[in-house]
């Protein structure tokens, strides 16, 4: 039976995979893209049954397809974090490890089912998705030094934010490309050491990038929020989702959000949840037509302009 791995190209979906395929080294096909390029499982050919391994996407914004695999015969496995519908499949060749606990991730759901084998790719893929103060007491936990907690913190990050474009084209990397050349490490603090050329191109552009992200105008700000505008431009599509988490680190008490201009005249939003109350992001984004996401971090695709104001208002009221 032909295996498909379908997963999200963040730092999460990536590390999830690594472990899942360091455990099971098995040849598969690959399917992912952009971090909002969600709806994938549609891709998985569903005329004959094949075994589909489905990492940080929203179940929700898949259910379809899934069912449409499982009705042909398909066997199923879905790991993952965010919101997953009102039900799951109740089907023999559904398998599912899904927690929705703003302190978990798909990685370290992955981690728990392989008993730790991997364990610094899931503290990587903690410290990616924003999860630091999890991550840190994870990488005490494990023995690890600081340098070497901040070094995976380094290149979790880095990894999350080149999931982040309207399209591959906008990254330095096509996620799978990057997934293949990270696999080759059983721990992440080897390919660090040995300072691969997709890591250093990797952190080269994730510093240059951020640089000019942190100096951009805010667009609003309130006693509970702040809104940071960016142009319609690829180092700005790249930076948006790792500079709300940056902001959110800085501002603890503040929920954040990054408004990233379309070509189409529309708005790319990150939204992060105050670090102190982590709950509520996915909420307000599905108020929006393409909103989702999940309660810490959440996004909607593309607000129309004539909505801004309004997203801005909600934005200041939200967690006020």
């Amino acid at each position: 039976m032909k295996t498909y791995d379908v997963f999200n190209g963040d730092a999460d979906g990536v590390c999830a995979l690594i472990q899942l395929r360091l455990a099971n080294p098995i040849e598969s096909t690959l399917i992912t893209g952009v971090k909002r390029d969600i709806e994938l499982v549609k891709r998985v050919p569903a005329a004959k049954p094949v075994q589909v391994n489905i990492l940080d996407i929203s179940l929700d914004k898949n259910r379809d397809a899934v069912d449409a695999l499982l009705s042909s015969g398909s066997r199923v496995f879905y790991v993952d974090h965010h919101f997953p519908g009102e039900s799951l499949p109740d089907h023999d060749s559904f398998t599912a490890l899904i927690d929705t606990q703003p302190t978990t991730c798909t990685s370290l759901l992955v981690d728990q089912y392989l008993s730790g084998q991997f364990h610094n790719w899931a503290i990587t893929a903690a410290f990616g998705d924003n999860l630091n103060a999890v991550a840190e007491d994870l990488a005490t936990k494990a023995g690890l030094s600081t340098v070497q907690a901040e070094s995976l913190k380094a290149l979790g990050v880095c990894i999350n934010y080149n999931g982040y474009g309207a399209t591959v084209e906008d990254l330095h990397f096509h996620p799978a490309d990057l997934y293949r050349e990270f696999a080759k490490f059983e721990d992440p603090l080897a390919l660090i050491a040995s300072e691969p050329p997709a890591w250093k191109a990797l952190r080269a552009g994730y510093e240059e990038d951020m640089a000019r992200g942190l100096a951009a105008p805010l667009l609003a700000e309130s006693p509970s929020s702040l809104v940071v505008r960016l142009p319609d431009e690829p180092w700005a599509r790249r930076v948006s989702g790792v500079l709300g988490n940056e902001l959110a680190n800085r501002n603890p008490d503040n929920a954040c959000a990054i408004v990233t201009a379309k070509l189409d005249g529309t708005y790319l939003v990150s939204i992060r949840a105050p670090l102190n109350n982590r709950t509520g992001a996915d909420e307000l984004a599905r108020r929006f037509p393409t909103g989702g996401g999940r309660k810490a971090a959440a996004g909607i695709n593309s607000l129309p302009t004539g909505q801004l104001d309004e997203f801005l208002n909600v934005m200041t009221k939200f967690w006020s």
